[in-house]
């Protein structure tokens, strides 16, 4: 190590640690002067600096609440007067505030608590013999679904591709609103009633062929008891329509058929629908698209295994020629 009176050639930068500074950076003529009379011995090593100690990770806690109760997107008297501020309450606090709740009581510290919800309406159904949150789970997604369906001064007309696909598959809007109003009065007791989108995919009317045809991909009224949704049957849901009672049984009593009309003629958001669509159809062609991919990967790997199995075969051994004997 050199000595700090060494500095003035060296270029000490540091003169208080008493070293020469490995940056030569020029020091001033009082730092010069300060190291000049400070001794070979006086001159001290550095202090090497102490690294911070990282803190130990602990797992982290469960959230007590995984899933919570979503805002609405409006405030409850802004449906009025189709809706009344106290059914929104009412409908909004203590029917989807108790299914949050109660789901998150029982799937606390679960593996099904790190789930997207909507996976877990999926898994939770378990091909039609419900797991016992199922109820819950299905209905948070339902009310958040119903919910963004409606808006202050809905109604209207939808335009572009959907009402391409309205035309189509049900003649005229005015036929679509009879339909759901057909589904509406004879679902037998609580349930809800959709309009989704169908892509070849098993469901309640494709169940005997499901193989891809375009006929499958069109808009469908299906309506579902309880707590069900067209998700369990791989549809894309687009509106929904609650007819449990307490949806609408302040407002209208038991006229359900007044209720859905209503709604459709002044509470529906078509750009919702339109928008959902939308998404539902890219969701559906992404998806055919890796069907296709896998089932050429399998008929590749089918045909690599055949040719593997044939060239494996022995090799039948040429027969030795005869020699004809000389007489």
């Amino acid at each position: 190590m050199q000595p700090a009176t060494a500095c003035a050639s060296s270029g000490l930068t540091i003169p208080w640690l008493r070293r020469c500074s490995s940056l030569r950076v020029k020091c001033s003529t009082s730092q010069r002067a300060h190291c000049a009379s400070t001794s070979t011995a006086d001159t001290a090593e550095p202090i090497e600096p102490i690294e911070p100690i990282d803190p130990i990770e602990t797992d982290p806690e469960p959230d007590p609440e995984p899933f919570k109760l979503k805002p609405l997107p409006y405030p409850f008297n802004a449906l009025e007067p189709h809706m009344s501020k106290e059914t929104v309450e009412y409908h909004w606090e203590r029917h989807h505030r108790g299914h949050v709740d109660s789901l998150n009581a029982i799937i606390q510290g679960t593996e099904f608590a790190e789930m997207e919800l909507e996976n877990m309406v999926l898994t939770s159904y378990n091909e039609g013999n419900p797991l016992p949150f199922f109820v819950h789970a299905s209905q948070v997604w339902n009310h958040d679904f119903f919910w963004e369906t409606m808006k202050p001064g809905g109604g209207g007309n939808p335009s572009n591709v959907l009402k391409y696909l309205i035309e189509r598959d049900f003649g005229s809007l005015d036929e679509l609103a009879k339909e759901i109003q057909n589904a509406a009065l004879t679902q037998f007791g609580s349930g809800w009633v959709w309009l989704a989108y169908k892509a070849h995919r098993l469901g309640v009317g494709n169940d005997i062929n499901p193989r891809p045809s375009k006929k499958d991909k069109r808009l469908v009224v299906v309506k579902t008891p309880n707590a069900v949704s067209p998700l369990v049957w791989d549809y894309y849901p687009l509106l929904a329509i609650d007819v449990w009672e307490h949806a609408y049984y302040m407002d209208y009593e038991n006229r359900r058929g007044d209720y859905v009309s209503v709604f459709l003629d002044k509470l529906i958001s078509w750009d919702v629908v339109s928008d959902r669509l939308k998404n539902a159809m890219f969701r559906a062609s992404k998806r055919e698209k890796m069907e296709k991919r896998e089932m050429l990967l399998d008929k590749m790997k089918e045909a690599r295994l055949r040719v593997k199995a044939v060239d494996l075969r022995p090799t039948p051994k040429a027969r030795p020629k005869m020699k004809r004997r000389q007489y």
